[in-house]
């Protein structure tokens, strides 16, 4: 594409977390605007696990489920760049939401297992992810960033959308797309999102999603049928007199976590 066509792009960065597959929809969606030469994206990123901790719980000591595919993009962005944590991201969202459930029904892979494998698809040395998991200051990296966002946009959620760059940008949450939609298709919703972002005084548009709503995804239905049933775990420790009894439901579930691992090392044993 010639310079002209690269300056007529919007620029947007995309704030993402591994653990959303509506939020991974949403990238398919924009990686197919840029290729049409709508978009020029970057990347940031935001821990939904983070943003849903009571003020009271520590982040920096919290174990976060999704925190390793967050610590190994961010590093790649700040080492390798922007095209980097766009390929680390669309490789591990394909590992994770793009292919059916474990044979047998066995357990999913762990996001550091995901992450070193994802590396690898991108060309990079798999040994690049236990590096930067091995050191603490890659999660304070991220927290950095997502209090950053939470701080000076907003921010919320993912997917989140910001327009412009420096002092002029401004942030939205969403599309949340069920499906990947055709070129023409896609193109139209995005002048339409663009369009709406531009009004100010426009707070929210949102459509009934059930429950049971999951992405069309290959990997959206077992992975949610797995949190569901880590919530219910959770919200047993969480009752009155229980261990979790004051914590957030992120805090609850990462106990539930710590005692599936704990139990499957004594079974190893």
């Amino acid at each position: 594409m010639s310079d002209a066509g690269q300056a007529g792009r919007e620029p947007v960065t995309v704030l993402f977390d591994p653990r959303s597959p509506w939020c991974y929809q949403t990238s398919r969606w924009l990686r197919r605007l840029e290729a049409l030469g709508e978009v020029e994206l970057s990347w940031g990123v935001f821990s939904l696990e983070v943003v849903n901790l009571h003020a009271g719980e520590d982040a920096v000591g919290y174990e976060a489920e999704f925190g390793p595919g967050l610590r190994v993009a961010l590093a790649l962005r700040e080492e390798h760049g922007q095209r980097a944590i766009g390929d680390f991201y669309a490789a591990l969202g394909a590992r994770m939401w793009d292919q059916p459930g474990p044979a047998g029904g066995g357990p999913a892979p762990g996001l550091a297992e995901s992450s070193r494998l994802a590396v690898a698809d991108i060309g990079i040395d798999p040994g690049y992810a236990d590096r930067v998991l091995a050191a603490e200051k890659s999660w304070t990296a991220v927290l950095d960033e997502h209090r950053r966002w939470a701080e000076e946009l907003r921010v919320f959620g993912v997917p989140t959308l910001v327009f412009g760059r420096g002092a002029d940008r401004s942030a939205v949450f969403g599309p949340v797309l069920r499906s990947l939609p055709d070129d023409e298709t896609g193109l139209e919703l995005w002048r339409h999102v663009r369009g709406l972002a531009g009004f100010d005084a426009l707070y929210e548009l949102k459509r009934f999603k059930p429950l049971q709503a999951r992405a069309d995804l290959p990997g959206a239905v077992w992975r949610a049928d797995l949190r569901v049933a880590d919530m219910r775990a959770a919200r047993e420790l969480m009752r009155a007199g229980g261990p979790c009894e004051h914590s957030s439901l992120e805090w609850a579930m990462a106990r539930v976590r710590a005692g599936r691992l704990a139990a499957a090392r004594g079974v190893e044993e």
